[in-house]
């Protein structure tokens, strides 16, 4: 199927009447959950993951892909106008946003953002376009060692790029790696680590391990800090930014496009990095970077256009090389495997319907946001009005209610539970559970194709290193490891000649700040797609 086929294919999929419905829900759900402060796309789908059996995968992830990146639209508007962003990747809006709220710009920081956000959006689904088809013609050349190599590379980048302690999220995946060992051996069939209960020689169910780390674990965690908004906001007028507005941020615009698309790409990539990665090179390119933290509107455009960026490109390496880049696509992944299409290099053969459909359905949905977010700003700022436990009360009702439906297992909403209070107490603690269940998805690949490998091999571990695209993954990552630990002991040199009698803070270290943290409370980020 030639490019334009495949494009027509996609826009007749995501035409049809029921798809149009779903994308419009998928876009309004997720401005609404970015617009709520607690809760997030990860969260968001985890619950919703049992609604999507009952239709179509296409449909489903046609779904599930509008809330992931409508949520990036929906934390802009209570990060502008309360310093309140209601999802992590809106962080850095806060810094200028709000600045350029108080100034009475509120209108114009509105407006550019969306611009920028749908710019950016569509230019990361024309590269999705462009580079995903010749990508999954090469990955189909891929063979077990390749798919070894890259299961490993992306739970290292995830866990290397993730928020918080390195050494705290390596022990997250490994915990998500014996966790998949659950249930019986791919190769022999045996059972391992049930201890002879029934319901686990399957393994653990993906979907019930997700909605209790992500829904039942943030719900939890949110209830016991979740900020109050102001009660009233004052109306924004005069959304659309001024000629002068655009000319300042348009090349803002242009980097932050690229620079999310390129991002997005990565393993581990994401909202997060995306914009803060924006925010510091426009703050270094300014003939002026004082202005920045002061109402600077690139500070603004920037950011906000690479994080809706990075959304779409995070799809190319979970459609086309089957490894999800976040923990938001690792939830759709896993909602694609129970519904028996398996994401990677012959989707677009086999399923082209869901590969062309979904791309389709991003130029649409980024459409309906750009529609959505301008005229009805205030409507989504009172939709903080609603009570956390109210949501917190349904939210946990519709978990249990929909784990169950699944599998009519009762064994099913314990595992919710148990998965409930460890996510709690991981976030009480620091961990994060994103690499745990990225490592949980990726597991039984990698370790189907390491026995593989080892049976083609004769036992021989040189057949990663002997083949040219395995070994060049596997150096990639030996010099990402040491190019951390020497960039880890050069900060704690600097550190400790600066102040000797403090212990140097590097990425193994808890304390250790990875991002920009504002001087609010209320700033601080509340949920991500780590």
């Amino acid at each position: 199927m030639g490019l334009l086929d495949g494009i027509a294919q996609g826009f007749a999929v995501a035409l049809d009447p029921i798809n149009i419905l779903y994308v419009f829900l998928g876009v309004l759900v997720g401005t609404v959950i970015g617009v709520l402060p607690g809760l997030g796309p990860t969260a968001t789908i985890a619950l919703l993951l049992p609604l999507t059996y009952g239709i179509e995968p296409a449909t489903a992830v046609i779904l599930l892909a509008g809330i992931y990146y409508g949520s990036m639209y929906g934390g802009t508007i209570t990060s502008v106008l309360l310093r309140l962003p209601g999802e992590a990747a809106s962080v850095v809006t806060t810094f200028d946003g709000y600045q350029m709220a108080r100034q009475g710009r509120a209108g114009p920081a509105l407006g550019t953002a969306a611009i920028g956000s749908f710019g950016g959006g569509m230019v990361s689904v024309l590269g999705l376009v462009l580079l995903a088809p010749p990508l999954a013609a090469l990955a189909v050349s891929f063979g077990p060692p390749e798919y070894v190599a890259l299961t490993l590379l992306g739970i290292l980048l995830v866990t290397y790029l993730g928020t918080g302690s390195a050494l705290k999220s390596f022990s997250m995946a490994a915990l998500g790696l014996l966790l998949a060992t659950i249930g019986q051996d791919p190769i022999t069939g045996t059972t391992r680590f049930t201890f002879g209960e029934v319901s686990l020689f399957d393994g653990l169910d993906f979907v019930a391990v997700a909605m209790g780390l992500f829904g039942v674990g943030e719900i939890l965690h949110n209830l016991e800090r979740t900020p109050t908004a102001q009660a009233a906001v004052q109306k924004v007028r005069h959304i659309w930014p001024t000629r002068a507005d655009l000319r300042a941020s348009s090349g803002a615009m242009a980097r932050g496009s690229v620079l999310g698309f390129l991002i997005g790409v990565l393993p581990g990539g994401g909202g997060v990095v995306s914009s803060l990665a924006s925010y510091a090179l426009e703050k270094r390119r300014a003939k002026d970077p004082s202005r920045f933290g002061r109402g600077a509107i690139e500070g603004v455009a920037g950011p906000e256009t690479a994080n809706n960026a990075s959304s779409p490109s995070a799809f190319i390496p979970l459609l086309t090389l089957g490894i999800p880049a976040n923990v938001v696509l690792a939830l759709i992944f896993g909602a694609l495997l129970v519904q028996g299409v398996t994401p990677g290099p012959r989707l677009i053969e086999q399923n082209p319907e869901i590969f062309w459909g979904v791309i389709a359905s991003m130029a649409i949905g980024n459409l309906m946001l750009l529609i959505l977010n301008i005229p009805l700003v205030g409507v989504f700022v009172q939709i903080l009005r609603v009570r956390a436990g109210i949501l917190a009360a349904f939210a946990l009702l519709v978990t249990m209610a929909g784990v169950f439906s699944i599998n009519n297992d009762v064994s099913d909403m314990w595992v919710v539970l148990a998965f409930g209070v460890l996510g709690w107490l991981m976030k009480k603690t620091g961990f994060e559970p994103g690499p745990l269940v990225l490592a949980f998805v990726l597991g039984p690949i990698m370790e189907e194709a390491f026995r593989q490998s080892m049976l083609i091999s004769g036992g021989s571990l040189g057949i990663f290193v002997s083949r040219p695209i395995s070994g060049s993954l596997l150096a990639l990552m030996l010099l990402l490891v040491v190019l951390s630990v020497v960039t880890a002991r050069r900060r704690a040199r600097v550190l400790h000649r600066h102040d000797p009698d403090k212990p140097g803070e590097g990425p193994d270290d808890p304390g250790a700040p990875t991002e920009p943290a504002p001087t609010d409370p209320a700033t601080r980020p509340t949920t991500g797609e780590r």
